[in-house]
């Protein structure tokens, strides 16, 4: 009801996408840094410091925002395309998905704090501000991510796929 009436012009679109790839990347070089940071520790008599959200990689998860930018990006260009339009939208609801986790497994992160090693307690706490960071981009990729999603439904045919799929299943 809502979702036919959105619309959203290619380049706003592609200015979406590319947003999306520079969160992607920002991700992916963020976790390289703590990958540089928490491999730099010392073992000590409390430990090393290692959060639910360097060992899951989430930063990693940064590929998916990536990925899904450069579909979005390729489908604003080719809007007649509706296999890549429904892919973009697959991509963007799986972005909107991976942003709620991460951002739960990194509140979940920040809540608790064990005691480390006196000597590795600085790259703890800036570990800790770097995974404070990136909490405040989660809401910014889930505000893009939902966005195109709800206004790309307006270009997608929904009687020609609901046909499509009923065909597929019955065969």
């Amino acid at each position: 009801m809502g979702c036919r009436n959105s619309k959203i012009s290619s380049s706003n679109t592609v200015v979406l996408g590319v947003i999306q790839i520079m969160l992607g990347v920002y991700h992916v070089l963020m976790w390289y840094f703590l990958l540089l940071l928490y491999m730099g520790q010392i073992k000590g008599t409390f430990g090393t410091y290692e959060p639910l959200t360097y060992k899951m990689g989430t930063g990693l998860w940064g590929l998916t925002f990536i990925i899904s930018g450069a579909f979005t990006v390729r489908a604003a260009k080719h809007q007649n395309n509706k296999y890549l339009l429904l892919c973009a939208l697959s991509l963007n609801i799986l972005c909107i998905i991976v942003t709620i986790i991460a951002a739960s497994l990194t509140v979940v992160e920040l809540a608790h704090f064990r005691s480390v090693s006196y000597r590795n307690y600085g790259q703890a706490k800036l570990g800790r501000e770097v995974s404070r960071v990136l909490l405040f981009s989660y809401p910014l990729e889930f505000g893009i991510s939902l966005t195109y999603s709800i206004c790309s439904c307006s270009h997608l045919p929904l009687r020609s796929i609901v046909k499509n799929f009923t065909l597929v299943s019955k065969t």
